[in-house]
Protein backbone atom coordinates (compact mmCIF):
# COMPACT_ATOMS: atom_id res chain seq x y z
CA UNK A 1 0.00 0.00 0.00
CA UNK A 2 1.31 3.59 -0.57
CA UNK A 3 1.03 6.66 1.41
CA UNK A 4 -1.59 8.63 -0.26
CA UNK A 5 -1.80 12.29 -0.24
CA UNK A 6 -4.42 14.60 0.10
CA UNK A 7 -4.11 18.31 -1.50
CA UNK A 8 -5.58 21.40 -2.74
CA UNK A 9 -3.34 22.46 -5.85
CA UNK A 10 -2.24 26.17 -4.82
CA UNK A 11 -2.84 25.74 -1.50
CA UNK A 12 -0.94 25.18 2.17
CA UNK A 13 -0.62 21.80 0.76
CA UNK A 14 1.68 22.48 -2.09
CA UNK A 15 4.23 22.92 0.74
CA UNK A 16 3.93 19.58 1.82
CA UNK A 17 3.63 18.42 -1.25
CA UNK A 18 7.35 20.11 -2.15
CA UNK A 19 8.93 18.05 1.34
CA UNK A 20 7.15 14.72 -0.24
CA UNK A 21 9.02 15.29 -3.30
CA UNK A 22 12.30 16.47 -1.82
CA UNK A 23 12.09 13.34 0.89
CA UNK A 24 11.67 11.34 -2.54
CA UNK A 25 8.57 9.63 -1.33
CA UNK A 26 5.99 7.46 -3.61
CA UNK A 27 2.69 8.90 -3.31
CA UNK A 28 -0.67 9.15 -4.60
CA UNK A 29 -2.04 12.20 -4.76
CA UNK A 30 -5.65 13.02 -5.02
CA UNK A 31 -7.26 16.07 -5.42
CA UNK A 32 -10.02 17.86 -2.52
CA UNK A 33 -11.80 20.75 -4.01
CA UNK A 34 -12.29 23.03 -1.43
CA UNK A 35 -14.77 25.32 -3.46
CA UNK A 36 -16.63 22.41 -4.20
CA UNK A 37 -17.12 21.46 -0.82
CA UNK A 38 -15.18 18.47 -1.44
CA UNK A 39 -13.58 18.65 1.97
CA UNK A 40 -17.08 17.46 3.62
CA UNK A 41 -18.05 15.16 2.07
CA UNK A 42 -18.33 11.79 3.89
CA UNK A 43 -15.83 9.61 2.05
CA UNK A 44 -12.80 12.43 2.77
CA UNK A 45 -14.42 13.21 6.67
CA UNK A 46 -13.65 8.99 7.01
CA UNK A 47 -9.86 10.19 6.03
CA UNK A 48 -9.99 13.35 7.91
CA UNK A 49 -12.88 14.66 10.03
CA UNK A 50 -11.47 17.73 10.55
CA UNK A 51 -12.52 18.28 6.87
CA UNK A 52 -9.32 20.41 6.43
CA UNK A 53 -6.14 19.78 3.41
CA UNK A 54 -3.45 18.32 3.64
CA UNK A 55 -3.90 14.43 4.74
CA UNK A 56 -1.35 12.16 4.27
CA UNK A 57 -2.63 8.46 4.83
CA UNK A 58 0.31 5.93 5.76
CA UNK A 59 1.31 3.01 4.48
CA UNK A 60 -0.65 1.09 7.26
CA UNK A 61 -3.36 3.42 7.05
CA UNK A 62 -2.83 5.68 9.63
CA UNK A 63 -3.66 9.34 8.66
CA UNK A 64 -2.01 12.31 9.68
CA UNK A 65 -3.51 15.86 9.54
CA UNK A 66 -2.58 19.43 10.22
CA UNK A 67 0.22 20.97 7.84
CA UNK A 68 2.89 21.21 10.89
CA UNK A 69 2.54 18.04 12.15
CA UNK A 70 3.05 15.89 8.71
CA UNK A 71 5.85 18.15 7.91
CA UNK A 72 7.99 17.44 11.30
CA UNK A 73 6.63 13.39 10.58
CA UNK A 74 8.42 13.58 6.95
CA UNK A 75 11.59 15.46 9.01
CA UNK A 76 11.89 13.01 11.68
CA UNK A 77 10.73 10.32 9.44
CA UNK A 78 13.64 10.76 6.88
CA UNK A 79 16.58 12.40 8.39
CA UNK A 80 18.99 11.43 6.24
CA UNK A 81 17.26 14.54 4.20
CA UNK A 82 17.78 17.13 6.69
CA UNK A 83 14.65 18.95 6.88
CA UNK A 84 15.79 19.97 10.66
CA UNK A 85 18.06 21.88 12.21
CA UNK A 86 21.18 19.40 14.26
CA UNK A 87 20.84 21.73 17.09
CA UNK A 88 17.81 21.60 19.67
CA UNK A 89 18.02 25.49 19.51
CA UNK A 90 17.66 25.54 15.75
CA UNK A 91 14.92 22.89 15.97
CA UNK A 92 13.22 24.90 18.41
CA UNK A 93 13.20 28.38 15.83
CA UNK A 94 12.26 26.57 13.02
CA UNK A 95 9.33 25.22 14.54
CA UNK A 96 8.97 28.31 15.70
CA UNK A 97 8.94 30.28 12.46
CA UNK A 98 6.88 27.11 10.90
CA UNK A 99 4.28 27.58 13.29
CA UNK A 100 3.92 31.30 12.74
CA UNK A 101 3.73 30.99 9.03
CA UNK A 102 0.75 28.66 9.31
CA UNK A 103 -1.11 29.87 12.83
CA UNK A 104 -0.74 33.60 11.89
CA UNK A 105 0.60 34.39 8.56
CA UNK A 106 -2.15 31.99 7.03
CA UNK A 107 -4.34 31.28 9.39
CA UNK A 108 -4.91 34.50 10.67
CA UNK A 109 -3.76 36.66 7.81
CA UNK A 110 -4.59 35.46 4.42
CA UNK A 111 -7.75 33.71 5.78
CA UNK A 112 -9.09 36.96 6.59
CA UNK A 113 -8.85 37.87 2.33
CA UNK A 114 -9.47 34.63 1.29
CA UNK A 115 -12.33 33.51 3.77
CA UNK A 116 -13.68 37.02 4.77
CA UNK A 117 -17.04 35.65 5.16
CA UNK A 118 -16.15 33.13 8.24
CA UNK A 119 -14.80 36.15 10.12
CA UNK A 120 -18.32 38.90 8.85
CA UNK A 121 -21.04 37.38 7.51
CA UNK A 122 -22.29 40.87 6.77
CA UNK A 123 -20.79 42.07 3.81
CA UNK A 124 -20.39 45.78 4.97
CA UNK A 125 -17.92 44.63 7.36
CA UNK A 126 -15.26 42.68 4.58
CA UNK A 127 -13.08 45.63 3.36
CA UNK A 128 -12.34 45.87 7.49
CA UNK A 129 -11.96 42.62 7.90
CA UNK A 130 -9.46 42.51 4.54
CA UNK A 131 -7.50 45.57 5.67
CA UNK A 132 -7.20 43.74 9.23
CA UNK A 133 -5.68 40.51 7.28
CA UNK A 134 -3.35 42.76 5.45
CA UNK A 135 -2.26 44.39 8.32
CA UNK A 136 -1.08 40.71 9.83
CA UNK A 137 0.46 39.66 7.25
CA UNK A 138 2.26 43.14 6.57
CA UNK A 139 3.80 42.85 10.23
CA UNK A 140 4.15 38.78 9.85
CA UNK A 141 6.39 39.17 7.00
CA UNK A 142 8.08 41.81 8.61
CA UNK A 143 8.84 39.23 11.89
CA UNK A 144 9.77 36.89 8.98
CA UNK A 145 12.24 39.60 7.24
CA UNK A 146 14.42 39.93 10.22
CA UNK A 147 14.49 36.21 10.66
CA UNK A 148 15.72 35.83 7.49
CA UNK A 149 18.35 38.15 7.63
CA UNK A 150 21.72 37.17 6.37
CA UNK A 151 20.43 33.82 5.52
CA UNK A 152 19.89 31.84 2.50
CA UNK A 153 17.74 29.43 4.76
CA UNK A 154 15.65 29.17 8.03
CA UNK A 155 18.81 27.28 9.41
CA UNK A 156 21.90 26.06 7.73
CA UNK A 157 19.98 24.68 4.81
CA UNK A 158 16.69 23.78 3.43
CA UNK A 159 14.15 22.25 5.82
CA UNK A 160 10.43 21.82 6.63
CA UNK A 161 10.01 25.90 8.10
CA UNK A 162 11.04 26.95 4.23
CA UNK A 163 8.21 24.89 3.13
CA UNK A 164 5.83 26.49 5.20
CA UNK A 165 7.32 29.81 4.41
CA UNK A 166 7.12 29.41 1.01
CA UNK A 167 3.35 28.85 0.65
CA UNK A 168 2.24 31.95 2.41
CA UNK A 169 5.17 33.71 0.28
CA UNK A 170 3.70 32.15 -3.24
CA UNK A 171 0.18 33.61 -1.71
CA UNK A 172 1.66 37.21 -1.41
CA UNK A 173 3.34 37.03 -4.76
CA UNK A 174 0.01 35.58 -6.34
CA UNK A 175 -2.32 38.75 -5.12
CA UNK A 176 0.00 41.14 -5.65
CA UNK A 177 1.27 41.65 -1.66
CA UNK A 178 4.76 42.97 -1.78
CA UNK A 179 7.26 40.53 0.20
CA UNK A 180 10.34 42.39 1.54
CA UNK A 181 13.63 42.12 0.33
CA UNK A 182 14.39 39.06 2.68
CA UNK A 183 11.50 37.06 2.53
CA UNK A 184 11.46 37.84 -1.42
CA UNK A 185 14.99 36.65 -1.64
CA UNK A 186 13.97 33.73 0.24
CA UNK A 187 10.96 33.14 -2.47
CA UNK A 188 13.07 33.54 -5.26
CA UNK A 189 16.09 31.26 -4.05
CA UNK A 190 13.11 28.08 -3.08
CA UNK A 191 11.88 28.84 -6.94
CA UNK A 192 15.28 27.21 -8.61
CA UNK A 193 15.09 24.02 -6.58
CA UNK A 194 13.94 21.23 -8.58
CA UNK A 195 11.54 19.40 -6.02
CA UNK A 196 9.92 23.12 -6.10
CA UNK A 197 9.37 23.53 -9.71
CA UNK A 198 8.37 20.21 -10.27
CA UNK A 199 5.56 20.45 -7.53
CA UNK A 200 4.39 24.26 -9.32
CA UNK A 201 4.44 22.68 -12.59
CA UNK A 202 2.39 19.42 -11.46
CA UNK A 203 -0.28 21.97 -9.83
CA UNK A 204 -0.68 23.83 -12.71
CA UNK A 205 1.35 26.93 -11.82
CA UNK A 206 4.39 26.66 -14.34
CA UNK A 207 3.73 30.24 -15.25
CA UNK A 208 5.43 31.45 -12.37
CA UNK A 209 8.56 29.78 -13.41
CA UNK A 210 9.14 31.97 -15.96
Amino acid sequence: MSKKFYMTPGSCSTGIHILLEECGLVFEAHIVNLLAGDQYKPDYLAINPKGSIPALVLDDGTALTEFSAIAWWLARSYPKRQLLPATLAGEVRALGLMNYAVHTLHTQGFARIFTTERFAPSSGDHASVKAQGRQIIDQGFAIVDRELAGRDYVDAQFGIADAALFYVEFWAERIGIPLPENCLAHYRRLLTRPAVRQVLAEEGYASVLR
